[in-house]
């Protein structure tokens, strides 16, 4: 695939010879969009799992465990949108495993030969992750409705809950695009991602903080997962389980826009900065 070229290619018309660099930036993130996208035609048992699993731990913990204790009303409407947020969490280490082996095997070392935007190989990578979440999204809102689950909220609370998901998801995938590109290799992937597990189940996806001992239940408060979960149900119309106690469970929506924002804020800048430095 062709890249577009970029400042200081030599013979070209880019950014430095009156080009628009923004549209040069896009031109090469679509590219390597393009790229990764032509990966899921060729690894399709790979997309596959990544739409099963979250399915199978909602049907798990619907079905199979069975929590709810102590949560108010039905289960699965505090169940499913919980759910929908540690989708948003999980997943990420295909696109962390993806980052270090283009690393490793050189691949980036030969698009950087080429006249293109730097960071063009992480958005197009971010980009392709973004479109699976979306669609892993769509399957657990169709399997939740199939188990019970129903809205209860206005379109436009539909789609903030949407928006609020999905901004968790570009949050999360920018700090595992660092920590993959400071882990290296692909093997330490797996450690790495050791690290999002906590931050999916010390949450309140499958039951209240005010189940948990003190210090647990203010913790899992505050977590970013947990905002985004109350605030989703909050938007669906969902019931919250029991009513909230802390400022950050009366605040959730304000929370669930506001870690992701930091969260982005500080690891995609990292992210570009050490891919660049990668490159010297």
């Amino acid at each position: 695939m062709a890249a577009g070229p970029s400042a200081g290619g030599p013979g070209v018309s880019g950014p430095g010879a009156g080009g628009s660099r923004v549209g040069w930036a896009l031109i090469d993130s679509w590219t390597m969009s393009r790229r990764e996208l032509a990966h899921w035609a060729r690894q399709p048992v790979q997309v596959v799992v990544g739409l099963a699993f979250p399915v199978m731990l909602l049907l798990m913990f619907n079905y199979l465990i069975g929590g709810g204790k102590g949560i108010q009303g039905d289960y699965a409407e505090f169940l499913v949108p919980g759910m929908f947020a540690l989708t948003m969490v999980f997943g990420l280490d295909a696109t962390m495993v993806a980052v270090t082996t283009d690393l490793n095997k050189g691949v980036v070392d030969r698009f950087r030969s080429m006249p293109m935007t730097n960071g063009a190989v992480l958005v197009g990578r971010s980009v392709a992750d973004m479109l699976q979440s979306f669609a892993s999204l769509i399957v657990m809102m169709g399997v939740g409705l199939a188990i019970g689950w129903r809205w209860h909220g206005s379109f436009a609370g539909v789609l903030g809950a949407v928006g609020l998901l999905m901004l968790l998801r570009f949050a999360m995938l920018w700090l595992g695009i660092y920590l993959a590109m400071v882990a290296g290799k692909p093997e330490l992937v797996v450690a790495v991602q050791i690290l999002v597990w906590p931050v999916g189940f010390l949450s309140n996806a499958f039951t209240v903080p005010q189940n948990m001992p003190d210090w647990l239940g203010a913790a899992v408060e505050w977590n970013p997962m947990s905002a985004a979960a109350t605030a989703v149900r909050d938007l669906f119309g969902n019931d919250p389980g029991v009513t909230g106690t802390s400022w950050a469970a009366d605040h959730a929506e304000l929370l669930a826009v506001a870690w992701p924002l930091a969260l982005v804020g500080v690891f995609l800048p990292l992210a570009v900065r050490r891919f660049g430095a990668l490159s010297k």
